[in-house]
């Protein structure tokens, strides 16, 4: 089996199983209690739900700044096709920033798909969970009780807080580290997604939408998603890159 793809692989499942472990151990903890009791003081969390400016830069804005990239990436996909079914269009420079117009029409639709798959199926399992929001709970002058997450399935209350769906669609751009093309900047490229996807779930954590262990398995099954996709996308690319192949 080629290399590239046995590490891949073996950071997969090491993902899946921390996604598992996190999920088991921590979604209902007293460490993510501890964390909210932090955020909360005398009956209020420390922002209001829905409060200016922090909305706007906190929610609104990243939310519109994805869904424009999408789009920019949907944009450079139909001109790479048509640069493809018209041949003597090959000159032309439409204006895409760089690095970002480095990327193979396979990278730009493994990007796309990762950007759609990732928000949707933390938003499948936020349906199939329950698990309810710490605005909801006795603890924090909601009306519901903490309970496991177990209990929260079979009962199906209508709360649909685990995972993270908002810090989701940042950490979706987890993406960008298995691009071929730029697998030289994957650190930079980490810590920028890891900022970004943590800024936009510590917002919603400051008026309990969510725990700690909300957003860090939206984390970890964001980055096992984008490195799942990444491993069936890019196989050829990385046996070419590798130049031969092992045998397992």
């Amino acid at each position: 089996m080629i290399r590239a793809i046995k590490t891949n692989t073996g950071q997969l499942l090491l993902l899946i199983a921390l996604t598992i472990v996190s999920t088991l151990l921590l979604e209902h903890s007293q460490l993510d209690i501890n964390i909210s009791q932090l955020l909360y003081a005398n009956g209020n969390w420390l922002i209001e739900k829905d409060a200016q400016p922090y909305r706007f830069i906190f929610y609104d804005a990243p939310k519109l700044l994805l869904i424009l990239f999408s789009v920019y990436l949907l944009i450079m996909s139909i001109w790479r096709y048509w640069q493809n079914r018209h041949p003597n269009t090959a000159n032309a420079k439409p204006f895409f920033f760089k690095p970002i117009s480095a990327l193979s029409s396979r990278e730009i639709g493994y990007l796309l798909l990762v950007i759609i798959v990732v928000p949707t199926v933390i938003a499948a399992l936020k349906g199939i969970t329950h698990v309810s929001c710490p605005n909801h709970l006795y603890l924090f002058n909601g009306n519901l009780p903490y309970v496991s997450i177990w209990q929260d399935i079979l009962t199906k209350t209508d709360a649909k807080c685990f995972p993270a769906a908002h810090a989701s669609a940042g950490f979706a751009l987890y993406g960008l580290l298995y691009l071929p093309t730029l697998k030289d900047h994957r650190f930079k490229i980490f810590i920028i997604v890891t900022a970004l996807g943590w800024t936009m779930g510590l917002y919603k954590m400051l008026f309990g939408d969510h725990f700690f262990s909300h957003t860090l398995v939206s984390m970890l099954l964001a980055w096992a998603i984008a490195c799942g996709i990444g491993i069936v996308f890019f196989a050829k690319a990385n046996r070419n890159r590798n130049g031969d192949i092992q045998s397992d």
